[in-house]
């Protein structure tokens, strides 16, 4: 058995009014001009002016930035670096869903090194290029439960001009304090609350699945799965559930924490996707997910039996059908497309998008190593409804 590396996430505050901490994290991480960073939706609701009177009863000067895409580009990092270093900031609220906070994380990384962002990508040692005294820390507050980015060292930024998602890595890069507040979630429309959830089932899921050694990670995940499996309905069904949104919460950040153990062909496909069409990353893998599945059941019927096991399915012709079966039957009880057609793409573009996944980092995750015909022909069946 090789050596391996373990780790796990932050401190964090769960439960309803969990909010009401944001002064006091801040203080810890010794923050008094924090940059607030969110995407203009979530800047223009309530909850944003919440957070910055909060910050400004307590006497932190705290200004907000929110030019930030739904698929956040290197573009949308550089201007919130010049944001932080403009204001004189010395600290990053990442505040939102896992776009807001995947660029709010590469600012904090990136505002105040010599070096371009994208020479931090997670390729080798290259994170080893930052100088770890000039990473910003961070206080991060989801308002979706989905990525699992508030726990994560990482983040996914868009390169315009390669047209391809990079993850930028760093192990600094995981928030000092996380803060997860139902009430935050609360109005999320159900198509979102759906597309995100099904996200946090795609982490643990592929968290699972992935072939290195980590226990640990294997357990959360299980239980992330199961999580999802009692609360995203109800959560789909009635968004002012507070049991239900805060057990999504909880299970988003199970599988970024579960993750750590590898991902695979949902993410190295989806990573494509979202580079190519800016399509949203979560429903993407919900739609992907039944067919890489039955794409790499010959590597996972055991953890599949276990899992099935677990949730309590009753267990079919395997467990890998089980599984199956129940993702398909949960995906159509929220609402979440059979086809990737049902979105508006087509597999025109087959061939590009599967040497894409084959070179995208998650793909080293996957039980099974495609190559780059299999992973075109597994979105081409995604597209056409093929196999499952």
């Amino acid at each position: 058995m090789s050596i391996s590396s373990w780790n796990y996430p932050t401190a964090m505050v769960v439960g309803e009014g969990a909010l009401e901490n944001l002064p006091d994290a801040c203080q810890k991480a010794g923050m008094r001009r924090p940059l607030l960073v969110t995407d203009p939706g979530i800047a223009a609701l309530p909850m944003t002016k919440q957070v910055m009177t909060l910050c400004q009863q307590s006497g932190f000067e705290a200004t907000l930035f929110s030019d930030i895409q739904g698929n956040p580009t290197g573009q949308n990092v550089e201007d919130g670096n010049r944001a932080f270093i403009t204001g004189n900031h010395d600290g990053v609220i990442a505040f939102g869903g896992g776009s807001a906070l995947d660029c709010a994380k590469a600012i904090a990384l990136s505002a105040q090194q010599s070096r371009s962002l994208w020479d931090f990508e997670d390729v080798g040692d290259n994170w080893m290029l930052a100088n770890e005294e000039r990473i910003a820390p961070v206080v991060a507050i989801p308002t979706t439960a989905g990525t699992g980015s508030e726990v994560g060292r990482a983040s996914v930024i868009t390169n315009e001009q390669e047209k391809r998602k990079i993850i930028i890595f760093h192990p600094a890069m995981v928030p000092q304090q996380v803060i997860l507040d139902p009430t935050l979630t609360v109005g999320l429309p159900a198509h979102i609350t759906a597309a995100t959830g099904m996200d946090a089932l795609s982490h643990n899921l592929e968290g699972l699945c992935s072939p290195f050694y980590h226990p640990m990670a294997e357990g959360i995940a299980i239980e992330g799965i199961r999580l999802v499996k009692n609360f995203l309905p109800i959560a789909v069904e009635n968004g002012a559930d507070i049991e239900a949104r805060t057990q999504m919460l909880v299970a988003s950040s199970m599988g970024a924490t579960a993750f750590q153990k590898g991902l695979g062909a949902m993410h190295a496909i989806a990573h494509s996707l979202g580079a190519l069409y800016n399509s949203h990353h979560g429903l993407l893998n919900a739609i992907l997910m039944p067919y890489v599945l039955n794409a790499n059941r010959e590597q996972i019927e055991e953890k599949m039996t276990r899992l099935a096991r677990y949730l309590d399915l009753d267990i079919q012709e395997s467990g890998t059908d089980t599984v199956l079966n129940w993702v398909l039957a949960l995906r159509k009880s929220v609402g979440i497309p059979h086809t990737l057609a049902e979105i508006g793409l087509s597999d025109e573009d087959a061939e590009l998008v599967g040497s894409m996944a084959l070179h995208d980092p998650s793909a080293g995750g996957n039980p099974i190593s495609f190559t780059a015909t299999q992973y075109s022909q597994l979105f081409s069946d995604a597209v056409n409804g093929n196999g499952v």
